[in-house]
């Protein structure tokens, strides 16, 4: 865990921070127009509801399993962004009694990767609800997940006064080609994604905003392993009481205001987290990571996904020395990745 005094922000960059918050905001209002609901069952939503939203393209073969995942850990409506799906998700999700569907037009890298439209839908719908904030293909493990359902873990953080959990991405992979084993719809991605790096990760802290900032993993030694500071970022933080004045501001790496960042204990001790057991390494992966490549939609003119086409030529196995079987949370938190802090 990280140790170390927290950077604080004067008048002017508390002020700054502010501006830049309600320009998130400004964003989010403005890229409704892009937005067209198709299926609006928010008045389902009651006052002690848990809240997921995502926004998607062309998933439908994730889509039961993510469903059925996050309903069994206790998610009572799903707000789902459409960017043009072509693979039947659209007509999948608007089957679905607990997903709110908006059809999303627009440039998904104008629209910050998404961020903008999901801005508008948690300003207007998740207010003073606990809101997940996840890809598709990211499912969060938290203590005792296997025995508390999710509003046990929200339960106690109301007790405990704190506003957001962060939750590590910890990539996932097959022992051997990634593309062996085919992935059929419906199906648990763990089944084949069943291994992890145990190290060879780095942690720094960004001043400005005051969260901490993990690389590493699969992706840092096998497609970045050249430039890894380009690597992708590892942290996030999914779960948050949210209030309709917050804004993520990078995906969700971070968030403003920034205290919403300090998910770590400043002086040594530790603080609940949790990890995103990531399912991006199954045979699908090489199609997506094509698609993603022509429409040119993703961070640094899609860097990461000409790295993973790259790297993909080869037909990596990313099973290494570092490499260890996923069996449960005390796993993880036995090695360091996340932690129950102190909820018994």
């Amino acid at each position: 865990m990280w140790q170390g005094q927290v950077v604080r922000v004067g008048l002017i960059g508390a002020y700054r921070l502010r501006l830049r918050r309600r320009r998130l905001h400004l964003r989010g209002w403005l890229r409704r127009r892009e937005m067209t609901s198709l299926a609006n069952r928010t008045g389902a939503i009651r006052s002690d509801s848990i809240l997921l939203c995502t926004t998607l393209r062309n998933e439908k073969i994730r889509l039961p399993y993510f469903l059925r995942y996050y309903r069994d850990l206790g998610v009572n409506h799903f707000l789902i962004v459409d960017n043009g799906s072509t693979d039947g998700s659209r007509e999948y999700l608007l089957a679905q009694p607990d997903v709110s569907l908006w059809l999303a037009t627009g440039s998904y890298k104008n629209s910050r990767f998404g961020m903008d439209w999901i801005t508008h839908l948690q300003r207007r719908y998740c207010h003073q609800h606990w809101t997940l904030t996840v890809d598709v293909d990211e499912f969060l493990i938290y203590p005792f997940c296997e025995t508390r359902p999710l509003r046990a873990l929200t339960d106690w953080l109301d007790t405990s006064g704190i506003r957001s959990f962060s939750a590590m991405i910890l990539d996932m992979y097959p022992k051997g080609p990634i593309d062996a084993q085919p992935y059929a719809e419906g199906q648990d991605p763990f089944e084949i994604a069943q291994w992890f790096d145990s190290a060879n990760y780095s942690v720094k802290r960004n001043a400005g905003l005051g969260n901490l900032w993990l690389q590493g993993g699969p992706r840092g030694r096998m497609f970045f392993a050249d430039e890894p500071e380009r690597a992708p970022a590892l942290n996030k933080v999914p779960l948050v009481k949210w209030d309709r004045a917050y804004a993520y501001v990078s995906s969700t790496h971070m968030l403003l205001p920034r205290g919403l960042n300090l998910v770590y204990d400043e002086w040594g001790g530790e603080k609940a987290s949790g990890c995103l057991l990531h399912a991006k390494f199954l045979d699908t992966f090489a199609v997506k990571a094509e698609e993603e490549m022509k429409r040119r939609q993703h961070y640094a003119d899609s860097h990461e996904y000409r790295a993973y086409r790259e790297g993909l030529k080869s037909q990596p196995d990313l099973w290494c020395k570092w490499s260890e079987k996923y069996i449960n949370w005390r796993q993880l938190e036995i090695l360091g990745l996340m932690s129950k802090g102190n909820w018994a």
